[in-house]
């Protein structure tokens, strides 16, 4: 496989996606229609889980479950559905809560914003307007699956930025003393890192949030995209960036997580970490000294076509690679015949550094002109073609606006954190899937499970877990 990992980047496959049980509208002007609803069976009709006044029933589970199976390339198979369902409940939930929220405090999501963001996600994978829409129906995902939960991203963002108010401005003496204490770290190591961060709200649960995350990781290595899981299952603010967390030093992670990442080598995904609040699951992605590693950052273009039989070179899919993309003469021309091309991966990896890549690639990129397109690279898997768009030396100490931005990341993601804990203490919270497929992750915070007579009037379906505020 052609060994382009991006910083920023966001797969296509990491767009999430939540059927909201009511509530929100079915079709929406200037942007994609529902499937047409295939009947609903008794089963799939069935609540898992009540918040407040909302239900969540098998079928959006279901949906949830299926596509996050499709986009992680995982198997369908028992074992894997069961390792994913309390974990998927859990966020059906929180994102329940979260869109409860947005909806108490009136914050707008226009449908021009959510059409922006599935545009952004098909440019950056290569796909043509409208193409993701067309992948989901294929798998027999329902689009709207997709809309709702970029709702819920987007307006959750923008929820938490107004809360915390005049509180998020990073001022320049902020920003000036982060430097300075930069400054006194020359030459000390800092790392690429990405990270996967699991909460655990209950203590009697820390043994299943370990297990889920130990299932993580075993698809990680076994090359499941990190930004894939990352934007599926990380309640860190930097979930939406695919995980990704930039360069850090010696002080600004967790001290469980900065011991393992010093220890790392480049490449690497770490077992569960222990840190506050929860389990995370880093990646460090490269490592270099602070101010005294000046290296090329490439921004780029790419198309990748797979072997016919998935394995073996074919000549006749490298010339085919060749003759779709050789009119090119800029990125912006790459771009549009790489999505003709039938590209399979992203045409924009994002800025890719020197120190991402192997070798070999390294030294056939620091040769490659701006603005052509390459020689054929060949991989196990399938050939690349890529078109370098710009080279840029980047290095030394970042400036003040970048580490205003990492200053405000942090405010943003501890607001995030302290306001889903919030809404979970106040919440009722019934789940009501059977015993054998019960998720055991929607408890209150700082409250283990509790039963209690439920609400007159209300029909039970199987056995239920009720959680209520103290």
């Amino acid at each position: 496989m052609m060994p382009i990992r991006a910083a920023k980047r966001l797969a296509a496959t990491a767009a999430l996606a939540l059927a909201l049980a009511g509530g929100l509208p079915l079709a929406i002007s200037g942007l994609p229609a529902p499937l047409a609803p295939a009947p609903a069976s008794a089963q799939e009709n069935r609540v898992a889980a009540v918040v407040n006044s909302d239900a969540i029933t098998l079928r959006d589970l279901q949906s949830r479950r299926r596509l996050f199976q499709i986009t992680s390339r995982l198997p369908d198979t028992p074992e894997v559905r069961e390792r994913l369902t309390p974990q998927i409940l859990r966020l059906l939930i929180d994102e329940r809560l979260r869109l409860q929220e947005m909806r108490r405090r009136r914050i707008a999501v226009l449908d021009e914003d959510i059409a922006g963001t599935l545009r952004r996600i098909e440019q950056q994978n290569g796909l043509p307007e409208g193409g993701l829409v067309r992948q989901l129906r294929s798998s027999g995902v329902d689009p709207r699956t997709l809309i709702d939960q970029l709702r819920v991203q987007i307006g959750w963002t923008r929820l938490v930025r107004a809360r915390i108010g005049d509180q998020a401005a990073v001022s320049d003496d902020e920003a000036e003393e982060a430097l300075a204490r930069l400054r006194a770290q020359v030459g000390q190591p800092e790392y690429l890192v990405s990270e996967i961060f699991l909460p655990i709200d209950n203590p009697d649960r820390a043994g299943e949030v370990q297990r889920f995350a130990s299932g993580i990781i075993e698809q990680l290595r076994r090359g499941a995209p990190f930004a894939v899981l990352a934007s599926q299952f990380s309640q860190g603010a930097s979930a939406d960036q695919g995980g990704d967390l930039g360069w850090v030093q010696a002080g600004q992670v967790d001290e469980e997580v900065e011991k393992v990442i010093t220890q790392m080598p480049p490449g690497a995904i770490s077992n569960p970490i222990r840190t506050a609040g929860g389990l995370s699951i880093v990646a460090l992605r490269a490592k270099r000294a602070i101010g005294q590693s000046e290296e090329t950052v490439y921004t780029m273009r790419q198309v990748f076509r797979p072997w016919p039989d998935g394995q073996n070179p074919d000549v006749e899919t490298v010339a085919a690679l060749q003759r779709a993309v050789a009119r090119a003469s800029n990125c912006a021309e790459f771009e549009g015949l790489a999505a003709q091309a039938g590209s399979t991966r992203p045409a924009d990896p994002g800025p890719v550094s020197e120190s991402q890549m192997p070798g070999p690639l390294r030294a056939f990129m620091a040769q490659q002109p701006v603005n052509r397109p390459s020689q054929p690279i060949i991989a196990t898997d399938g050939v690349a073609i890529v078109m370098i768009c710009n080279k840029e030396r980047e290095g030394g100490l970042p400036s003040k606006e970048q580490i205003a931005n990492s200053l405000l990341r942090d405010r943003l993601e501890l607001m995030s954190r302290q306001m889903v804990r919030e809404l979970r203490r106040r919440a009722f919270i019934e789940v009501r899937l059977e015993q054998n497929a019960r998720p055991q992750g929607a408890a209150a915070e700082d409250e283990g499970p509790r039963t209690e007579t439920p609400r007159r009037g209300r029909r039970q379906s199987g056995p239920t877990r009720t959680e209520r505020p103290s």
